[in-house]
């Protein structure tokens, strides 16, 4: 299968031998490449494409290189333009820049230095392009109730919930902290015929083990010392309605029989009475655990997984969403530059060059809280490198890397497994179950591997 297309290039240049090595060189870079040797034939190749990238010498006959730019330009606002110049011309570089070039480069030329320059160039520029469309595209059709992000695996999620919404059945939402499991646990209760009922929260780990059991099912006055009134429970709160149970991966053992029990008779016995009530709830649970490897290690209880795991929605890490990262910071941008009152607007290709490689270990709402980070410290109408956290601003990619133009980022395959193994127990969220499955490894090897990798 034949490698994809890093660009389409357009050389302006009258030295042939030079055009001739630039379109050589280019091509062999994986970049489509036209000639032309004047500025008149270089426009007239614009009307028959576009292109990513127009490499133009400044010395040209007849029209200029500085007027070719400005024609260029003025036509098409969003073409890149970049110049050659002499060595020492600076002159004529900087009224290229003031004609609308978008950067220069000096000859001599070396083409392998010219190529990840444009490399660069083009991927930032795509970036900067891709900033632009978000802050005009960010609509209903690209996102479903409090959810945003119009990438696949976003869509698929939206097209889940739309099914199951009107469904009765219960629902386990997964995925790494900050992805949004509540968001989706909203979503299903606002569009199912409940949405009338009350939606009832609790987050299962942050209540101590000997008052959860009267957290959910409630308690009588005088069953234990601090029950000094009747106490409804969060069952009988959201009859009619929707219980979200979230982070149910903490529940202790003890307490997983009276909870399996409540959701099969659909009844809860308040702590301290013998009155059974019932209750009509739908549940919606949550956990950023590997339920199913906790069933194997009998930490949760494979009957209760199994009741609360009738529809399985799996929120994917940010880092897997592509360009949702700039619809996200473009939406929360919005949000507190009009809660600051501050006139920002956007955000600069190269601040959006860094929010795309970030990692986000802690997924949308990380995101959110540098965006509010940014807006209050920025002095700019667009967000710069600088207003963001320097764990962001100085992030170092760590994919794997299998091409490269730059021989400095090959490394042994040794690591590259390494970082191959990291890179997919991080993508499904700590799942090794589903990574072993992945990676086609036992659980024992991945888990012996991860060791190591810890020690290293």
């Amino acid at each position: 299968m034949a490698e994809r297309l890093h660009g389409r290039v357009l050389i302006v240049d009258d030295d042939d031998d030079l055009r001739a090595l630039l379109v050589a060189g280019l091509t062999a870079q994986n970049y489509e490449c036209i000639g032309c040797a004047s500025a008149e034939k270089g426009l007239a190749a614009l009307t028959e494409g576009r292109f990513d990238l127009i490499l133009a010498d400044i010395n040209l006959p007849g029209m200029n290189g500085i007027e070719f730019c400005s024609r260029v330009v003025e036509d098409r606002p969003d073409q890149v333009v970049m110049v050659m110049t002499a060595f020492g011309s600076m002159k004529s570089a900087i009224a290229a820049i003031r004609a609308g070039a978008y950067d220069y480069i000096t000859k001599p030329l070396d083409v392998d230095a010219v190529g990840l320059r444009i490399s660069r160039v083009v991927r930032e520029c795509r970036i900067r392009d891709e900033a632009r469309r978000l802050r005009a595209v960010v609509n209903v059709r690209e996102s479903y109730g409090g959810l945003l992000g119009a990438s696949p695996a976003m869509r698929k999620i939206y097209d889940l919930l739309e099914r199951v919404s009107d469904s009765e059945a219960s629902v386990l939402v997964t995925g790494e902290s900050g992805t949004g499991k509540e968001l989706v646990a909203r979503a299903v209760h606002d569009n199912s015929p409940r949405r009338e009922g009350a939606f009832v929260a609790v987050n299962c780990s942050a209540v101590p083990e000997n008052l959860l059991e009267s957290e959910l099912f409630g308690h009588a006055k005088g069953s234990f010392t601090d029950a000094r009134n009747d106490r409804t429970g969060l069952f009988s709160q959201a009859n009619g309605g929707t219980l979200f149970l979230d982070e149910i991966g903490e529940i202790p053992l003890s307490m997983q029989p009276k909870l399996l029990r409540a959701l099969e008779e659909r009844k809860v016995r308040p702590v301290g009475t013998n009155v059974e009530i019932d209750i009509d709830v739908r549940i919606v649970a949550a956990t950023n655990r590997d339920l199913e490897a906790a069933v194997e290690d009998g930490r949760f209880r494979e009957d209760l997984f199994f009741r609360v795991n009738v529809i399985h929605v799996d929120l994917p890490p940010l880092r897997s969403r592509g360009t949702d990262i700039l619809s996200l910071a473009q939406h929360f941008l919005g949000r507190y530059a009009l809660q600051a009152g501050k006139e920002v607007h956007g955000i600069s290709p190269s601040a959006a060059q860094r929010l795309c490689d970030y990692d986000w270990p802690g997924n949308v709402r990380e995101l959110r809280n540098c965006l509010e980070r940014a807006v209050a410290l920025t002095r700019f109408t667009d967000v710069a490198v600088e207003d963001l956290p320097e764990r962001v601003a100085k992030y170092r990619r760590s994919h794997v890397v299998v091409a490269a133009d730059d021989p400095t980022e090959l490394v042994p395959m040794e690591e590259v497994e390494r970082r191959y193994i990291l890179r997919v127990v991080e993508t499904v969220g700590g799942n090794k179950t589903m990574a072993s499955k992945i990676l086609g490894l036992d659980r024992k090897t991945l888990y012996r591997k991860l060791e190591r990798y810890k020690q290293t």
